[in-house]
Parts: C-alpha cells; sequence; structure tokens
C-alpha cells in the first residue's frame, strides 16, 4: 500500500428540508482561524494490517469520544484529497448531540521550532450542515461524499 490512507464515517439525519450531515472542524493552529476548507468527516490514518471499516469506527470513537453509531453502512467510496492521502468513507443514519463530543487531542511543537510541544483537539467543533453549506465547509474533495451519499438516498427511495 502507497500513500497515507484514512477511514470515516459521515453521519446523516433528516431534518425538516431534507438531511444534515455531522462534521468535524480540524483543531489546531493551523485551522484555528479558517472555516471554508478546513471541515471534515470523523475520519483517521490506518496501517494496512487495518481493515478500513475497522478504522473508520475506532478513528470515529478516538476523534469525537463516543463509540460510533450502529449501522447499517452506506459506502461511499474512496478518494483522493491534494496531498495525496486516500480517504474511504461509510455513510450512517444517526442523531447526535454535538455538544456531547469530546474529542480526541494530538500534540506537536507550537510555534513551530519553539520546542515547545502543546496539545490541541482533533477536533475543536462539531455541527450538522444541510450537504449545500457542507459542501463548501469540507476539504474539497472530500464534498463527492456528500453527492455520493445524497445518491444512495435517491436510490433507497
Amino acid at each position: 500500500m502507497t500513500g497515507k490512507r484514512s477511514a470515516g464515517l459521515l453521519l446523516f439525519r433528516e431534518s425538516a428540508d431534507g438531511i444534515e450531515v455531522l462534521l468535524g472542524h480540524m483543531g489546531g493552529p493551523f485551522w484555528a482561524r479558517r472555516d471554508a476548507g478546513a471541515w471534515s468527516l470523523p475520519k483517521g490514518e490506518y496501517p494496512p494490517e487495518e481493515a478500513p471499516m475497522d478504522a473508520a469506527r475506532r478513528e470515529f470513537e478516538e476523534e469525537l469520544g463516543l463509540p460510533p453509531p450502529v449501522g447499517p453502512y452506506l459506502p461511499l467510496g474512496e478518494i483522493r484529497q491534494s496531498g495525496g492521502k486516500t480517504v474511504t468513507a461509510w455513510a450512517v443514519r444517526a442523531d447526535l448531540d454535538p455538544d456531547a463530543v469530546t474529542p480526541g487531542t494530538f500534540t506537536m511543537e507550537w510555534p513551530q521550532g519553539s520546542g515547545e510541544i502543546k496539545e490541541f483537539p482533533e477536533l475543536d467543533r462539531v455541527a450538522w450542515w444541510p450537504p449545500e453549506a457542507a459542501a463548501t465547509k469540507l476539504v474539497k474533495a472530500q464534498a463527492v461524499f456528500l453527492t455520493r451519499l445524497e445518491d444512495l438516498l435517491t436510490e433507497e427511495q
């Protein structure tokens, strides 16, 4: 397997106007002042020996501090982000209170070159968005997951 691989879950729920999807704003100093393109589905990297679905469920719990929802899981396929990372995703119908999230953390040297290690949340906020708004918030390559989800839900009807 070449290149980094991530797997994640895209939660969706019915709303008065259609559906909404759950996205997390990426934590840490690089994303603090950004909004457009700074949101992601809960996801994370996994080693070659781990199954992508197992990684998606594990990363959901690590990033949100909540157990992953019970399926069924709808496959949304893979995308390749601009940095070269391949992301595999599944959609799952579930409701979740963003205030119940206890995000995982990561450490990094900040400011760069200072020798000081600081801890930051993986996701600094989580929110529900209608697909049109979510498309402007998401990391650009992940927006195709929204189209794939809407196509799958249309097929279900």
